[in-house]
């Protein structure tokens, strides 16, 4: 994450990237999104059978991995969330551009982080 979610308050310490790890750290960071979680590794595995491969599962798991990062520091997860939203409320593609810049960046600084 950005140098001020590091020295910002975790409100979990970093799961491990599995499923259960995963599942029960949304329980407490982000409850909301634990009804996809669920549909969506079943996806998951689904693609993987298909394709005989498990990018798909990994994927799962990067990506899951990431949007806990995010959630797991209050500040982070607002700054995040309140870009998509003023995205979708944009009136110009260069407002809404902007502001999924922001949360792009959020995302891709979770990602390096949970890369280790």
């Amino acid at each position: 994450m950005s140098t001020a979610a590091h020295h910002a308050e975790e409100l979990i310490p970093r799961p491990t990237k599995t499923p259960t790890a995963l599942k029960a750290a949304l329980a407490v960071v982000a409850p909301n999104l634990l009804p996809r979680i669920q549909a969506d590794l079943e996806k998951a595995f689904n693609r993987a059978a298909e394709l005989d491969s498990l990018t798909p599962v990994h994927a799962f798991l990067m990506h899951r991995s990431a949007m806990v990062e995010i959630e797991r520091f209050p500040e982070t997860a607002r700054k995040y969330h309140r870009s998509l939203y003023l995205a979708q409320q944009a009136d110009t593609p260069e407002e809404a551009r902007d502001h999924l810049t922001v949360s792009s960046e959020i995302l891709r600084a979770a990602t390096q982080a949970v890369r280790g």
